[in-house]
C-alpha cells in the first residue's frame, strides 16, 4: 500500500513538473496597446489577446495579428472576464493605460513599458523597448528571444540604410494627420515619423514646439505658412473629412494643396515602433518615387 502511494505522488510530480515545463515553453502574452502588439508580432513572441482588433487595422495596418490572438474589446475597456479566461501569462500596457493596472492584476502580472518619454531619442528608445519585449518572452530560452529582437533591430537598421541611399530629391515635408475637416496633428521632433525622416536623411518642414508624443494640434490655416513645403497625409482620415475637403474654400485656397505638392499614404501607426518605422519607411519612399500621388483637392 506504502509503495503505491508512493508511485501515486511520484506520478503526480512528474506531471505536475511537465505541465509546468509546457506552460514556461508556451507563455502567452496579452496587451491592449498596439505598440507592444506589433512588436510581440514582428518578434514572434506568443500572444494570446490584443485589444481593438478591427481599429488596430485601420490605424497600424501591419503586421497581422495572429488568428489565434483573441480580440479583448476595447483598449480602455476590455473585455476582463474574457481575458481572465485566456488566463495569459503576463499582461503589458504602457502608461496611457495605467488606470488599467489594479483591475488586470487580478487576472496576471502587469508590466508597463514605457514609449515616447519626454527628453528621450525617440530612435533609441523605440530599439529599447524592442530589447526589453524581446527580454520578457523567454520562450525556450532567453538568448533565443534576445536574438530575435536584435534581429529586428539590425533589419531595420539595414533597411534604413538602403533606403536612405535612394531617396529622392525633395522639398522639406510637412507630415499631418487630420482630425477633422478644420484640425490636423503635424509630426515634429519626439515622433516616431520624424526618427525614421532623420534616419532616411529627409528633412522635416515642421520646427514648431510639439506634445510629448510627437505632434502639435493646429488648424489647417497653419498649412499656409509652408507653401515651399511637400505636405504628406496619413490616412485614415476620418469619416466625412476627404467630402468636407473637396468643397473648403479654406483647403483649396491652401499655397500647398493648389500647387498639388502633396503625398497621401496608408495608414502607418504614429505612436508605434519598429515595425510602424520600417513600414512609413517604405511607404514614403515609394510615394515619393511615385510622386505626384493621390490628392485630396
Amino acid at each position: 500500500m506504502r509503495r503505491t502511494v508512493t508511485l501515486l505522488f511520484a506520478r503526480a510530480a512528474l506531471l505536475l513538473t511537465s505541465l509546468l515545463a509546457f506552460t514556461s515553453a508556451h507563455a502567452q502574452f496579452a496587451t491592449v496597446d498596439w505598440t507592444i502588439a506589433e512588436t510581440l508580432v514582428a518578434i514572434g513572441a506568443p500572444i494570446s489577446g490584443v485589444a481593438q482588433q478591427p481599429d488596430y487595422y485601420d490605424w497600424v495596418g501591419e503586421p497581422r495579428i495572429p488568428a489565434s490572438a483573441t480580440d479583448l474589446g476595447l483598449r480602455a475597456q476590455p473585455n476582463f472576464e474574457l481575458l481572465a479566461q485566456l488566463a495569459p501569462e503576463q499582461i503589458l500596457i504602457s502608461p496611457m493605460f495605467a488606470s488599467l493596472t489594479p483591475r488586470l492584476e487580478r487576472i496576471a502580472p502587469v508590466t508597463s513599458l514605457a514609449l515616447f518619454s519626454p527628453g528621450t531619442d525617440t530612435w533609441q528608445e523605440i530599439q529599447a523597448l524592442t530589447r526589453e519585449l524581446g527580454e520578457l518572452t523567454e520562450r525556450e530560452a532567453a538568448a533565443e528571444a534576445e536574438a530575435e529582437a536584435e534581429a529586428l533591430i539590425e533589419d531595420t537598421q539595414a533597411l534604413m540604410a538602403s533606403l536612405r541611399d535612394a531617396q529622392p530629391d525633395t522639398a522639406p515635408l510637412l507630415m499631418v494627420q487630420f482630425m477633422d475637416a478644420r484640425h490636423v496633428r503635424i509630426f515634429g521632433d519626439n515622433s516616431l515619423y520624424n526618427a525614421v525622416l532623420e534616419q532616411l536623411g529627409l528633412a522635416n518642414a515642421w520646427e514648431e514646439p510639439t506634445n510629448a508624443w510627437g505632434f502639435a494640434l493646429t488648424g489647417i490655416e497653419a498649412l499656409a505658412g509652408y507653401p515651399d513645403a511637400r505636405l504628406v497625409i496619413i490616412d485614415p482620415l476620418p469619416l466625412g473629412v476627404e467630402e468636407q475637403l473637396t468643397t473648403s474654400g479654406l483647403w483649396q485656397q491652401l499655397p500647398i494643396v493648389k500647387n498639388a505638392n502633396l503625398l497621401r499614404l496608408p495608414p502607418v501607426w504614429s505612436f508605434g515602433a519598429l515595425p510602424s518605422a520600417q513600414r512609413f519607411a517604405r511607404v514614403l519612399t515609394s510615394a515619393l518615387k511615385e510622386a505626384p500621388a493621390a490628392s485630396l483637392d
